[in-house]
């Protein structure tokens, strides 16, 4: 039978039938539950990038030439290095986070204070980490050009190494003139103007016989590298040139590939970020003495199911996306 109480009455009432499920609290209950739903939207989110991936493989960018940033390392390529150090710092805060909550069945508010210090600044620097990641993606580094059938085409030298726009564009004396809304009709306008034309790519290319095409298709785990004469036809049918990478094109390679990128690793940002600014006020509550009056930190221990939950979708989205 289901026990009803007054608004007076101390009594700690299930109040959702005889027994409580697996002894768990109402709170903690819920927090499983609410586990349960985001598990199953990440889950939605990593089998679309799966399929997407396996149906475009042949133009897939490799993680391997894209991930190869580290900072005060600029032109040093280091391939996932600062993607494992990021995963290393969160997975290291879920460590934190379990010592704070056993702290926490201990009553030891000084060690809750500390461990749970320490989770907020790895999550910090999990969450600077992914911001700095994501400018230089959207920012770039070679470029490409991409072509009236939507090809993309790199440029690499005769040894295969990748070769900036800037490194062999020429400046031509062409006006370029980007359209804004106030030079429109209907609020019409483009975005931001590339450093350069395709014309200056394209002479800058021909004044450089070592540069070669590389197209985004893979040839035995590598992208296919064509001849200096094939270079030059495909060269002819370019249309655009593209740096970086946004939500309509990119410079790695196929278009999806930049649109997951963004919307998976940017739910699983937000979630962290979210997670930091609880376990924020949950630290400040820490330190008044909230906890230790209710003689329960079982909140903490709340928090720390969503952080654990956070950490192993992370796990999942490194191998699947970064790894695979």
């Amino acid at each position: 039978m289901s026990t009803v109480t007054t608004a007076n009455s101390g009594e700690n009432v299930w109040g959702g039938g005889d027994n409580q499920p697996m002894g768990a609290s109402y709170g903690k209950l819920m927090m499983w539950f609410f586990i349960l739903s985001d598990a199953l939207t990440f889950s939605g989110f990593l089998a679309a990038y799966g399929f997407s991936r396996f149906k475009f493989i042949e133009t897939w960018p490799l993680a391997d030439e894209v991930f190869t940033h580290v900072p005060f390392m600029h032109g040093n390529p280091q391939p996932m290095l600062y993607v494992a150090f990021m995963t290393f710092v969160l997975i290291f805060s879920s460590v934190t986070m379990v010592l704070a909550v056993d702290a926490g069945h201990q009553m030891k508010k000084d060690k809750v204070v500390v461990y749970l210090f320490l989770t907020i600044i790895g999550g910090l620097i999990f969450v600077g980490s992914q911001a700095w990641e994501w400018k230089n993606f959207i920012k770039g580094e070679f470029g490409a050009v991409e072509t009236k059938g939507g090809s993309l085409l790199q440029f690499v030298d005769t040894q295969g190494h990748r070769v900036a726009l800037a490194d062999f564009a020429v400046t031509l004396p062409e006006e370029r003139e980007q359209l804004t809304r106030d030079k429109g009709k209907w609020f019409m306008s483009e975005a931001t103007l590339p450093s350069y034309s395709v014309a200056e790519v394209q002479a800058g290319f021909k004044a450089h016989p070592n540069i070669l095409v590389r197209t985004e298709t893979i040839v035995d785990k590598k992208k296919q590298v064509l001849t200096r004469a094939e270079s030059e036809l495909r060269l002819k049918d370019a249309t655009l040139v593209v740096e970086g990478a946004n939500l309509t094109r990119n410079e790695y390679g196929s278009k999806l590939f930049g649109d997951f990128f963004f919307f998976i690793t940017g739910f699983h940002g937000f979630h962290v970020f979210s997670g930091v600014i609880i376990n924020i006020i949950i630290f400040f509550n820490v330190l008044l003495g909230t906890y230790e009056k209710r003689k329960s930190y079982e909140m903490v221990e709340k928090v720390g199911l969503y952080w654990h939950f956070v950490d192993l979708v992370w796990v999942f989205v490194f191998t699947v996306f970064y790894l695979v």
